[in-house]
Order: structure tokens, then C-alpha cells, then sequence
């Protein structure tokens, strides 16, 4: 499982990476073409790093917050399903003892007089 979100991060981290190379491309082909100015590319670009920060920080939390809830809840779990095989396991121990011992009746009176 850990290996999957790992993969799923390393994807979104990758994305990030082409996206702002795709940004800087399409921002220097405008500033070439005369519709921006090579200045306001530059405040562009920072707006578009700084935003992107933010949403990675905020994606990350999420992430984190869910891979702890998952956590906390199989542990619940386990432990639920732990103490209902403990119960099980003491109920055959008694039941195994019950079996073992002898019949409870009058004892057996001795011969008298041999």
C-alpha cells in the first residue's frame, strides 16, 4: 500500500515538474511573440511557483491526514479483532479444562475388611 502513495506522489511531483516546465515554455513563447513582457513573464512564473507551493503544502496535509486516519482506524480494527480471539482462545482454554476434569459425584467408599 505504501508503495502505491509513494508511486501516486512521485506522479503528482512529476506532473508538477512538467506543468511548470509547459508554463515557462508557453510564458517565453509570449514574451517571443510580443503579447507579454519579458517582466511580466517573470512576475507570472512567481505567481505560478508560489500557487503551486501552496497547493502541494495543501494536497500534502491532506494526504498525511488521511494516511493517519487510515492508520488509526486499521489499528482500532486490529485491536477489536485481537481481543475477540483472546476471548475465544480463553473460552476454548476453559472449555479444554472442563473436559479434562473427572466427573464430580460421591467418592467411591473403601472395602472394609479384608
Amino acid at each position: 500500500m505504501m508503495n502505491s502513495i509513494k508511486r501516486a506522489l512521485l506522479a503528482g511531483v512529476g506532473a508538477a515538474l512538467i506543468t511548470k516546465e509547459k508554463a515557462e515554455e508557453t510564458l517565453n513563447d509570449f514574451v517571443q511573440q510580443g503579447r507579454i513582457s519579458a517582466d511580466d513573464a517573470k512576475v507570472m512564473a512567481r505567481q505560478l511557483a508560489k500557487d503551486s507551493k501552496k497547493e502541494f503544502a495543501a494536497v500534502r496535509s491532506d494526504v498525511e491526514d488521511k494516511l493517519l486516519d487510515l492508520t488509526r482506524r486499521a489499528g482500532a480494527e486490529a485491536q477489536t479483532r485481537i481481543a475477540a480471539l483472546e476471548a475465544k482462545v480463553a473460552e476454548l482454554q476453559r472449555q479444554k479444562q472442563a473436559a479434562a476434569r473427572p466427573p464430580v459425584g460421591r467418592p467411591k467408599a473403601k472395602a472394609r475388611g479384608a
